[in-house]
């Protein structure tokens, strides 16, 4: 019974989509809702964290087929490390879309689908059947595909389109990836394939079939150069979309493209070099991307990209402590980057635009509020002691270790461009003598929203910074956490043996 624990989280989101699904038209309920059901599901993860923290990797069979036949679900450490921090993210989000996302949306059913993309997303994390995971995949498309739409604007539906296409092909490369493998082995189970895949002989098709899968999982991820779809896509949705997207979406991709290279394709050179081309690559196109960006959303869209490739590096390298590296940086970047797209949408309302151009004086008007913001963006540079800076260190320390100058190199720039990009963002709407701005026909003055409004908009973002702040100033836990996790990765046998059990207890 305590198994089922792990696949709680999931459940609590998947009950709350239906129940929203029957007050379609009642806005108010809705938000009672939406609120209520993510606070629960972010019980579940903590209470799912601490159980798998204290008695290691648990695993639900579903129907109680024994794997590999049945449906496997997998809680290890970084499963449900994931787990939390999506539903962390997910509550923040929740309580900023109520009083952001405009009534003609909610009317649309947002809040169960809402609901519903961060149950594919849970999903993703714990199935342990890499078919199930393009199940999850095609789950969390759907979903976010129609929030994204949502609304109708032009530039939504443009949006809309290159991330839907992208993705759907994304989608077929994954599919495709699936059968060869399938044709190679006979068993789609992660932990089975992990063992069957070192007796395949023809160790030239297994290499083709993880390089669509990195083809696959790749696009997902946002990578060189497979990453146009996001920044054309993640400025044009509520800031709120927006938010959840840059926190998970791509970083289900990096999730699954640590799990499938550490278990199933692993100690490939060739594999090795040709992740960290595409991190170094990743890491100088989101740079200078971001560095010629005036729309605000857009920099931060860009510097997702650069971002994705300190983690993809770090799998490069491949040893322990450049998938701590990886894991803490995961942490932090899932934290950081939802909030920013808050951060913009706050932006937004204070300002009516996310031009930088158009944008000044908003630390005359509002100071408090700055020194709020300036947590998340000062977290992204990564400034000592804020959560940005711990992870690099294992980076570096290891590109130094392993003689591989162009990714320390690439770490260096990527962390400066950074630097450079939020002192841009900070100068041009913080400091800078504000501008004439005609206010938007949707959006109210901040000053005349009342007190609930404001608190609904700002507790969000002050919540994600206090986590921030902890991940930060609590850097050895969550040290020790990433440590814990890059070992259970680096020696599977763990994850196998956890999924084999309760064969190994019948016998």
């Amino acid at each position: 019974m305590s198994n089922l624990v792990i696949i709680s989280p999931l459940l609590v989101h998947l009950l709350f989509s239906i129940l929203l699904m029957f007050s379609w038209q009642n806005l108010k309920w809705q938000k009672i809702l939406t609120i209520v059901g993510n606070s629960i599901a972010l019980i579940a993860s903590i209470a799912t964290f601490i159980l798998v923290y204290d008695q290691g990797t648990q695993t639900v069979q579903s129907g109680n087929w024994e794997a590999p036949f049945g449906i496997t679900f997998v809680g290890d450490m970084l499963a449900v490390t994931l787990v939390l921090l999506t539903c962390i993210s997910g509550f923040a989000v929740a309580i900023f879309s109520v009083v952001s996302v405009i009534k003609a949306r909610l009317r649309f059913g947002f809040f169960s689908v809402y609901h519903f993309l961060l149950m594919g997303l849970i999903g993703a994390f714990l199935t342990g059947d890499i078919f199930n995971l393009y199940v999850w995949f095609e789950i969390i498309i759907i979903s976010s595909f129609v929030l994204i739409s949502l609304g109708g604007e032009k530039n939504q539906l443009e949006g809309a389109v290159k991330y839907f296409t992208l993705n759907f092909l994304a989608s077929m490369i994954f599919l495709t990836a699936l059968g060869v493998l399938y044709g190679l082995t006979g068993t789609l189970n992660m932990a089975d394939l992990s063992q069957k895949i070192v007796l395949i002989e023809n160790q030239a098709l297994v290499e083709v079939c993880a390089v669509l899968f990195l083809v696959g999982f790749g696009i997902k991820s946002a990578v060189f150069p497979l990453y146009f779809w996001l920044p054309a896509s993640y400025h044009t949705p509520p800031s709120a979309v927006s938010a959840i997207f840059a926190g998970l979406l791509t970083k289900v991709g990096v999730y699954a493209l640590i799990r499938v290279f550490t278990l199933i394709f692993v100690g490939d050179l060739f594999l090795e070099v040709l992740l960290l081309s595409i991190a170094i690559l990743s890491i100088f196109s989101g740079g200078i991307g971001a560095l010629i960006q005036n729309n605000i959303r857009k920099v931060f869209s860009y510097l997702i990209i650069c971002h994705i490739g300190f983690m993809i590096g770090g799998l490069g390298l491949f040893t322990t402590v450049a998938i701590a590296g990886t894991i803490f940086y995961l942490i932090h970047d899932i934290i950081v980057k939802t909030n920013l797209f808050l951060l913009s949408g706050l932006i937004y309302r204070l300002s009516s635009t996310n031009s930088l151009r158009k944008l000044g004086g908003l630390y005359d008007q509002y100071p408090k509020i700055s020194f709020l913001l300036a947590i998340p963006l000062f977290s992204l540079v990564g400034i000592p002691p804020l959560s940005g800076f711990w992870p690099k260190i294992s980076l570096l320390l290891e590109g130094f270790e392993q003689e591989n100058y162009w990714f320390v190199g690439a770490v260096i720039f990527g962390s400066f461009i950074t630097l450079v990009v939020v002192a841009k963002v900070w100068a041009e709407a913080f400091w800078k003598e504000p501008k004439p701005v005609t206010k938007g026909k949707r959006f109210v003055d901040f000053s005349k929203l009342r007190q609930i409004q404001k608190v609904q908009l700002i507790f969000p973002i002050a919540f994600l910074s206090i986590v921030s702040l902890y991940i930060g100033f609590g850097a050895e836990h969550i040290q020790l956490l990433s440590e814990r996790i890059a070992n259970e990765l680096m020696d599977n046998q763990q994850y196998i043996d956890a999924v084999f059990k309760t064969r190994a207890d019948a016998r």
